[in-house]
C-alpha cells in the first residue's frame, strides 16, 4: 500500500536540516517506516530536508527518487542484510555492539560531513541509535534523536528465548547497544521513545539524561485508515477471519503468529470450524510459511492494501510475547473500526480503555477466551471496534504528536543547554 507524495513548497527562508535513518522512510508498509516517513512529511514542512538513508530491500530502490519530492537532497545506500551481518563481526574485535558495524559505510559518513559543510547545517533529526555514530562534534549538542524503543532491552529479552552461543550474543548485543545508547544521550540535546513507558526505561538506561528524554507517540492516518472507504472483502462468505497484520520477516512477529498458532488456534478452530487465521504480511519466513499447512490458517504474504484485510476481519490479534513500543498495526485496527485483542507487552503504550476500546490477554486461557467472545458476539465486537475508532480520532492525531518535535529541534538549536525547560514546553 502507498500513500500519495504531495509537493511542498520549498522556500529560502526553511533552515536546513539533516535527517538520518536507518531504513529508507517510504514506502510507509512496515511499523518503523510508517513513523519515519510521517516524520519526514512534518520536517519537509519546516525545513530543507536532507536524507540520508539505507536501502535494504532491493524493491525499495524505486521508491528513492519519490523522496526528492520532500528533500533538498537525498543520499541512499544499499545494505546487503546477509554480507551487513557478517561484516557486523568486526565489534566483536573492538568491543562495540554489533548493531554499529551493521550501519557503518564510508560513503553515508563522507556525504554527511559534505552536507554539513557545504549547507552549513546546525540542526539534525536521528532515527534511529546506530545512525547517531555519524554525529560529530559539531552537530550532534543540537541533534534530535527518535530512539523509538530502547533497543538495547530488546536484544536482552532476545537472549532469555535463546541458549548456548546465541544467548551470550544476543546478551552482549544489549548490554554494549546500552552503553551506545548512553552516550548518545549524554551528548545530544534530545531523545525521544514512542510512549511513556519506553521513555520510563530509557531514563534507567541512560539515568544521566532523564531531563533530555521524552515521550512523542506515534499517529495514524485515520482519513486513509476508516471504515467508511469501501472495500471488497477478500475472505470467503462464510469465514469469521481472526486477523494479524505485520512484516512476517521480523522475529517478533514471527514468534506471535507460530506460538497463537501453536497454543490458541487449535482450541478456537475446534470450537469454530469456520473461523480462519489469517497472516497478512510480506516476506513471511519458513517457519511462517509452514503454518499455511496447518487447518485454518492462510499466510498471503505481501498484499497491496492491508485495509481490505483489516475492514472485513472479525478479530484482529497483536499476540507479540516479544515487543517494544507502540504497534502501529493495533493503531491502524482500531482505526479501521476492528475489536483488537492485544498482548499487555503491546497494550501498554496505548492509550485506550481496556476492555472497552481494546481486549487485553497474556496467557493461553486469556487469548482464548478474548477470541471466543468477539467470535460469539458480533453486535459487542462492532462496539469495541466503533469505540476503538473514536479514541483514535481523539488521541491519535500525527500532525498533533509531531509538532512536538519541532519544539525539541529549535531548543536544540537556540540553546546551549536545550533541554532544560523542555519538559515544561513539550506538552503544548
Amino acid at each position: 500500500m502507498a500513500e500519495t507524495l504531495a509537493s511542498l513548497p520549498r522556500t529560502e527562508e526553511k533552515p536546513h536540516l539533516l535527517y538520518l535513518v536507518h531504513r529508507i522512510p517510504f514506502p510507509p508498509n512496515k511499523g518503523d517506516k510508517v513513523r519515519s516517513f510521517h516524520l519526514l512529511k512534518f520536517l519537509a514542512q519546516h525545513y530543507r530536508v536532507h536524507l540520508g538513508t539505507f536501502v535494504d530491500y532491493a524493491q525499495d530502490w524505486q521508491y528513492v527518487d519519490a523522496l526528492n519530492e520532500f528533500c533538498e537532497s537525498v543520499h541512499a545506500e544499499r545494505i546487503g542484510p546477509r554480507m551487513a551481518r557478517v561484516l557486523s563481526l568486526r565489534g566483536l574485535l573492538n568491543g562495540e555492539a554489533l548493531s554499529l558495524p551493521f550501519y557503518r559505510k564510508r560513503r553515508m559518513a563522507r556525504w554527511v560531513r559534505e552536507t554539513l559543510d557545504k549547507q552549513r547545517v546546525v540542526r539534525a533529526v536521528v532515527f534511529s541509535s546506530p545512525m547517531a555514530q555519524y554525529l560529530d562534534d559539531r552537530i550532534a549538542a543540537r541533534s534530535v534523536v527518535d530512539f523509538v524503543d530502547v533497543d538495547s532491552a530488546k536484544w536482552t529479552r532476545y537472549a532469555e528465548d535463546r541458549s548456548g552461543a546465541m544467548a551470550w550474543l544476543y546478551r552482549r548485543e544489549g548490554e554494549r547497544l546500552a552503553a551506545f545508547e548512553r552516550g548518545v544521550a549524554q551528548r545530544t540535546a534530545a531523545s525521544v521513545l514512542v510512549s511513556e513507558a519506553e521513555a520510563g526505561l530509557f531514563r534507567s538506561v541512560a539515568p544521566d539524561a532523564v531531563a533530555k528524554t521524552h515521550a512523542i507517540g506515534n499517529g495514524v492516518n485515520a482519513e486513509m485508515f476508516s471504515p467508511q472507504h469501501v472495500f471488497a472483502s477478500p475472505y470467503g462468505a462464510d469465514e469469521l477471519p481472526v486477523v494479524f497484520t505485520g512484516a512476517m520477516d521480523y522475529w517478533p512477529n514471527i514468534d506471535a503468529v507460530c506460538s497463537f498458532a501453536d497454543e490458541v488456534w487449535p482450541g478456537i478452530l475446534a470450537q469454530w470450524p469456520a473461523a480462519r487465521f489469517y497472516i497478512v504480511g510480506m516476506n513471511p519466513s519458513e517457519a511462517v510459511m509452514a503454518l499455511a499447512q496447518r487447518a485454518g490458517v492462510t499466510v498471503t504474504g505481501t498484499v497491496p492494501d492491508v485495509r481490505p484485510w483489516l475492514r472485513h476481519a472479525r478479530v484482529v490479534v497483536a499476540p507479540l510475547r516479544v515487543a517494544r513500543g507502540v504497534q502501529n498495526k493495533i493503531l491502524e485496527a482500531m482505526a479501521m473500526g476492528r475489536p483488537v485483542i492485544a498482548s499487555a507487552t503491546c497494550a501498554v503504550g496505548i492509550k485506550a480503555g481496556h476492555g472497552e476500546e481494546l481486549l487485553v490477554a497474556d496467557s493461553v486461557a486469556e487469548w482464548s477466551a478474548a477470541t471466543r467472545s468477539l467470535l460469539a458476539d458480533a453486535v459487542w465486537a462492532e462496539q469495541v471496534g466503533q469505540r476503538a475508532r473514536e479514541r483514535i480520532l481523539a488521541d491519535y492525531s500525527w500532525e498533533a504528536h509531531l509538532q512536538q518535535f519541532k519544539v525539541l529541534i529549535e531548543l536544540a538549536t537556540t540553546h546551549s543547554n536545550p533541554t532544560r525547560n523542555a519538559a515544561a514546553r513539550i506538552g503544548q
